[in-house]
């Protein structure tokens, strides 16, 4: 919804906080969205945002804070008391909760936690515990497990009651007395089984499940590559925890693509959005950037090294943005599927020695194919052959050579375990910069007497 249709409505709305009709203001809100919400919080002031929180259901008040700095989510919970807090805390997804939960003070954990039920408080607990971005921190107890001696009448009588809370019903995770994971039944399996049939009987073993300190990375790429709705998690003795669902895994690529676009970007893989300050974005982008500044320093010195073939041939300078500039767009693609690959894709020699002999391919296409093209152009613009040569070569020969470099500075990162996305769209550019001049150049000082 608009903002100036919430300006509209704003004058009831806080006529029914005034009033403190609750049914009213329920009817007014019941299409605003998490968002509108927030926007209608900061409109009021300290009295009516009281009423405000306390007329919002469980659900309306978990997608607000969802939505919120984490400032302003600790003081709404203040603002809440203990009594709503744990409704909406029991409420919230355990990922959600654990985020929230990550940076506060025992102190402050205990007091949040108070009104939970104490199994799930433990469990967001225990979450916080594991590695960041790890499977265990990720996952979810909201899910249907039964123990293996229960019949499949059992089974549906149990799925009835947990179903409206669980994140999944599709699959039902089997386990022993030690909570020990031994199969999974899917949904549609049950349905078809007779009422007393044994689940041991119809279950499917062994089951793909990934161990709690397992990266959030290979959890999304198994969850791809398999076609699952969710994955179990286990700890080291095979007892089953939770489990990674797919909605958490788009949450996860999502995150991980804007990650690796900022890096790639020379923002040092932080955030720098519309509330950034100033000074915080420029502290965040000069590093790279001065970095570059004296690596492109090398591009002024080649051309002042090759100032005699550019004062006989000036045309040559009309045709030097155009190399540069292209053979640092073909490097940068290359390093963005690389970097994109490399997310979904274990690397070994075979997959490598395929990935480079693509690359070369696809940069010889691309090459003969611009090159050609130029060379035409600055024969008819200039109607000397040679140039035309000089310059469709050059092309060629640098669009090859800036594939190469954005395919294989990415892998050779990726081989010494430094993230590929380092390997930035400004740096790759600048490389190629400097190797497209020398190149450039290079042909053209020895056809430089036909010119």
């Amino acid at each position: 919804m608009n903002s100036r249709t919430i300006e509209r409505r704003m004058p009831v709305i806080k006529e029914s906080l005034k009033a403190k009709t609750s049914n009213d203001f329920q009817r007014i809100i019941h299409e605003f969205l998490p968002t509108d919400l927030a926007f209608v919080h900061s409109r009021l002031s300290d009295t009516e945002q009281f009423h405000f929180l306390q007329f919002l259901n469980v659900e309306q008040l978990t997608d607000l804070i969802l939505i919120m700095d984490h400032d302003k989510q600790i003081d709404l919970f203040h603002k809440l008391g203990k009594e709503k807090t744990a409704l909406v805390l029991d409420w919230m997804n355990n990922e959600d909760l654990a985020v929230l939960l990550e940076d506060l003070s025992i102190q402050q954990k205990t007091e949040l936690l108070e009104g939970m039920r104490e199994e799930e408080s433990q469990f967001v607990l225990n979450m916080i515990e594991y590695p960041s971005e790890t499977a265990g921190r990720i996952m979810t107890n909201r899910y249907v497990w039964i123990p293996q001696h229960y019949t499949v009448s059992e089974v549906v009588d149990k799925l009835k009651s947990y179903a409206s809370i669980s994140e999944t019903i599709n699959y039902l995770y089997v386990i022993d007395e030690e909570r020990k994971l031994l199969g999974v039944v899917s949904y549609r399996g049950l349905i078809l089984a007779e009422p007393d049939e044994y689940i041991v009987e119809i279950m499917h073993s062994p089951v793909l499940s990934v161990p709690v300190d397992t990266d959030q990375e290979e959890v999304a790429f198994l969850i791809q590559k398999y076609n699952m709705v969710a994955i179990p998690v286990v700890e080291k003795d095979e007892r089953l925890v939770g489990i990674v669902t797919v909605d958490e895994v788009l949450d996860i690529i999502v995150m991980e693509a804007d990650e690796d676009f900022r890096k790639m970007n020379a923002t040092g893989g932080k955030t720098i959005d519309f509330n950034t300050k100033a000074t915080v974005a420029a502290y965040r982008r000069l590093p790279w950037l001065i970095l570059l500044l004296f690596i492109g320093l090398i591009s002024g010195t080649i051309i002042s090294r090759f100032e005699e073939t550019l004062a006989q041939v000036v045309a040559l300078a009309f045709f030097m943005p155009m190399i540069a500039g292209m053979t640092g767009n073909t490097g940068t693609q290359s390093l963005a599927v690389i970097v994109r690959g490399l997310t979904t894709k274990k690397l070994s020699r075979s997959v490598v020695i395929r990935l480079l002999v693509r690359e070369l391919r696809v940069g010889l296409m691309i090459g003969v194919i611009c090159g050609i093209l130029i060379a035409l152009i600055a024969y008819l613009w200039q109607g000397n052959m040679y140039l035309g040569f000089v310059v469709g070569s050059s092309l060629i020969a640098t669009l090859i050579v800036g594939t190469m470099a954005g395919t294989i500075i990415p892998l050779i990162l990726y081989k010494f375990k430094v993230d590929p996305a380092v390997a930035s769209g400004p740096l790759i550019t600048t490389i190629n910069d400097i190797l497209s001049l020398v190149i450039y150049f290079g042909i053209a000082t020895m056809f430089l007497s036909y010119m």
